[in-house]
């Protein structure tokens, strides 16, 4: 599983998503993330992504950002954890 830190991503990498619940995300999160909440995301991601897109994943604890990551990556995406 790819990790890099906070402090390594960039906008020009690719999609940074904030699984975070919308109240967390509303109080703290990094400038360039857009918010999908960890349940509304695993419901639906294959809406939110293309497999020829490099997509970076964080939340709060990095529990459910790992999830995602393991789990994308069992699929074919090209996902990293993003860690603060």
């Amino acid at each position: 599983m790819k990790k890099i830190s906070i402090g390594e991503y960039n906008k020009s990498m690719g999609t940074l998503i904030d699984l975070s619940g919308m109240q967390d995300f509303l109080i703290s999160h990094h400038p360039d993330a857009i918010n999908v909440p960890y349940q509304k995301f695993m419901l639906y991601y294959d809406r939110y992504l293309k497999k020829e897109k490099p997509y970076y994943f964080i939340c709060s604890k990095g529990l459910h950002s790992g999830r995602v990551v393991r789990m994308l990556e069992y699929f074919g995406y090209d996902v990293t954890q993003v860690v603060h």
